[in-house]
């Protein structure tokens, strides 16, 4: 954003009170004023005024510049057999363990997640289920949105940062008989 340009008004104020104040440090230079001619100033647009039985234009809905969760699982390259992968998304497979992340805080469920995904790889588990839950529907009265379900957005995150990179080999939404968009599919690497 330009600043705009000060008025001869505006000048002759400022001359006006540098000459009767007294500078707190003195040793310091001071920025140069710009005197050069005021630009027209900029045409807004015109409001229309509101009229009782008028209609109120709808609000903006939220922007989220990222991807949604099950979007960009979806479009993440495929590490595991297809058949295998195709079997588990239609819930052919049963879950070997799972692991229900409800009511928990961010703190409580990361550190649980963590164990539970290296004991199930330690166990020699290759299927397992995190269920987060759908989330809740929070007032959206602020200028960055808040995703529905913080959980349900950050287990894919912690699935793909250490120390469970290691062990994950794919991430998928659950089915609806396993828990839908509450819930994901991890699949684990075998042990070495």
């Amino acid at each position: 954003m330009m600043a705009r340009r000060l008025s001869q008004e505006e000048l002759d104020l400022w001359r006006r009170i540098t000459r009767a104040t007294e500078r707190l440090h003195p040793e310091t230079s001071l920025p140069a004023v710009d005197t050069a001619r005021p630009r027209a100033p900029i045409k807004a647009e015109p409001i229309t005024p509101f009229r009782p039985g008028s209609r109120v234009p709808r609000p903006l809905s939220a922007v989220d510049l990222n991807q949604p969760i099950p979007e960009r699982l979806k479009d993440a390259a495929l590490q595991m057999d297809r058949k295998l992968h195709a079997r588990m998304k239609r819930g052919k497979l049963v879950p070997e363990a799972r692991m229900d992340l409800h009511g928990m805080t961010l703190a409580r469920a990361h550190g649980a997640l963590t164990s539970f995904i290296l004991g199930a790889q330690a166990s020699d588990r290759r299927l397992v289920l995190v269920i987060t839950g759908k989330g809740k529907r929070s007032r959206d009265d602020g200028p960055i949105p808040t995703p529905r379900g913080v959980l349900r957005h950050q287990v894919p995150q912690w699935l793909m940062m250490p120390p469970l990179a290691q062990a994950v080999l794919q991430i998928t939404p659950a089915h609806i008989s396993h828990g839908g968009e509450g819930a994901y599919y991890v699949y684990l690497r075998k042990r070495r």
